[in-house]
This record gives structure tokens, sequence and C-alpha cells, in this order.
């Protein structure tokens, strides 16, 4: 098939990539920025980077023309409630609208464990409006729930690793807050899978690994595989409020909002098991692939100290 990706120039996106152009798709990726995206995406075969600002409906109908079907992952962390509704729903009914207008009827849309308009942050409550306008849309829709997404690059155990290398101990809001995280390699394998089963049209499907952890498991977890242990202080949410309004004082990317303090008032747990039967594969754990990463900073720290003893 030739695929459209609406927002599959990043982390989770470039998994989705590869593992299309190995199943012989043809895709084609829209970013803002070409040249940022494209060392990493470039390389694969048959796969076009494209500039597109998908929000304005003529030059996202002029990307998906001649296309068989549509990967809609478009997400953001941080925001104003106007700039999630833009990105989630906004956006959302213009991908179903110009996949109406192009002839496309297949859609795979990319969702979050938790999306629910009765949910307590902006984040999940625009993630579950959008949810809905897909399900109304009259599309061959498919729509993937992942739960906290981790993988070599990713920004959520590296995080921790890294605030856990500069800080003597972490304070942490939402620390009993139960999370699945699913492997960044079968959210991949879930998008190619539900494009090639027809089973998967018009199924909601949760993607949750097979472990449950406290945030605070997976934030000791991180800091002790990268070879900083630390003390983790749970923090009540009027703490961790606090803590996300001083954060976003800083220079450079937020690394925490409000509105993420608000999601980590629900478990990130789905009640139904890994779609396994359906999609082909069973997912992996969290301890078997985080070893071969984060594990990697220990065995560098280990080798620095062994130099510094050497005088080398």
């Amino acid at each position: 098939m030739k695929i459209a990706i609406i927002g599959g120039a990043g982390f989770v996106g470039s998994h989705i990539a590869e593992h299309l152009t190995r199943d012989g798709h043809a895709l084609t990726l829209a970013t803002r920025n070409r040249e940022r995206h494209k060392a990493t995406l470039i390389s694969l075969p048959h796969a076009e980077l494209r500039e597109c600002n998908v929000h304005e409906p003529a030059q996202l109908a002029a990307l998906l023309a001649g296309h068989d079907a549509v990967i809609s992952m478009v997400g953001i962390l941080h925001g104003s409630r106007d700039a999630f509704e833009r990105a989630h729903v906004q956006l959302a009914g213009k991908i179903v609208a110009a996949s109406h207008a192009s002839g496309i009827r297949r859609l795979v849309h990319i969702s979050a464990l938790g999306a629910s308009e009765q949910a307590p942050s902006d984040y999940q409550q625009t993630k579950g409006k959008a949810e809905r306008l897909i399900e109304a849309s009259g599309l061959d829709y498919t729509i993937l729930r992942p739960s906290v997404i981790f993988g070599a690059s990713d920004n959520f155990l590296n995080m921790f690793a890294k605030l856990a290398a500069s800080a003597p101990f972490l304070p942490i809001g939402g620390a009993g807050t139960r999370f699945a995280p699913v492997w960044v390699d079968d959210v991949a394998r879930a998008v190619a899978a539900s494009l090639a089963r027809p089973a998967t049209v018009g199924r909601k499907l949760d993607l949750a690994g097979p472990g449950v952890y406290t945030l605070r498991q997976l934030v000791a977890y991180a800091a002790n595989l990268s070879g900083h242990p630390r003390t983790i202080i749970a923090l009540p949410e009027w703490a961790a409020m606090l803590q996300a309004t001083l954060l976003g004082l800083l220079p450079g990317p937020a690394l925490l909002s409000a509105d993420n303090v608000r999601s980590l008032r629900v478990d990130n747990v789905s009640e139904q098991p890994f779609p396994a039967a359906l999609l082909g594969f069973a997912p992996t754990a969290l301890e078997a692939v985080a070893p071969l990463y984060l594990g990697e900073q220990e065995c560098n720290l280990t080798l620095d100290r062994y130099r510094a003893r050497a005088a080398r």
C-alpha cells in the first residue's frame, strides 16, 4: 500500500516507518521540518519526507491524494486547552475530512491508554474526543491505545535516568500511579498488523505491556539501571503542581506540566489483555529491553571509573 503518516517523524513514527517499509509499503511522512528528521528517516526505502502544514486543509488534502491508507499519530504532552484541542481533536477531524475527499477508507489512529472525555486532564480528554470523532467517521478505522511507550530513544525512562545523574534525590508526583509500559517496537508491529489484518477494522485496541509498575518503581528502575540509584520522594499533588509550575519557568522544553500531574490521578493500565491473538504477537517485557539501553550507561560509567584508576 501507499501510506501517509501524519505525525510520524519522531520517536514512535520512525519505528513505525521502519516496520512498514520492511513490509514493502511506500510511505509519505508529513513533517514541519524536513532537515531535522531526514538523517533518521531519509535512508528508509520507499519513504518520502514531505514538508506540510497538516493543519492547513488544502495542504493536507494534497498530501493524502493518491494514498491507500492514513496513520494518524499527532500528539502533544504540554500546552493550553486550545493547543490540545487543535492538535488532537481539530486535526483528527481534518484528517477524516481529507480522507473522505481523497477516497481513502483505511485509517489507523494512535490514541492513548486512559483517553476519555471524563478523564482528569486536557490531554486525556482531547484524546478521548478524537476517538469519538473517528468512531463516527464512517472510515475503516483501527484505534490503538498504548500505555507509556519505552525504547532506546524514549523521553520516559531516559528522562528519569538523566535526572538521576544530576540530582541527589528524585521528588515525583503520582508516585503510586500504575503503568503498563509497552515497547515502541511492539507499537510499530501493532500498526503493521492492523493494516494487514481486516479483523482489526472497527476495533479499539489497548496496547499495554505485560508488566504493571508504579511510577515510583519505574523511576527507581531507570535510575538503578543507569548507575545512579536515588531516593525517591513521593510528593502530594499540591507539591507536584508547585514543582510543575517551577519547572515551567525554566528555559527549554517542559519536563512537567500541571496537566501531566492531573493525568497521574488515574492509573495507566488496561482491564483488557493485550490483543495477541488479533495482532499475531505477544508484547515484550520491559526487563528484556530497558537494560540494553539504560544498562549501557552504567557500563560506560564503570569503564570510565576503571580508566580513571588506571590514569588513562
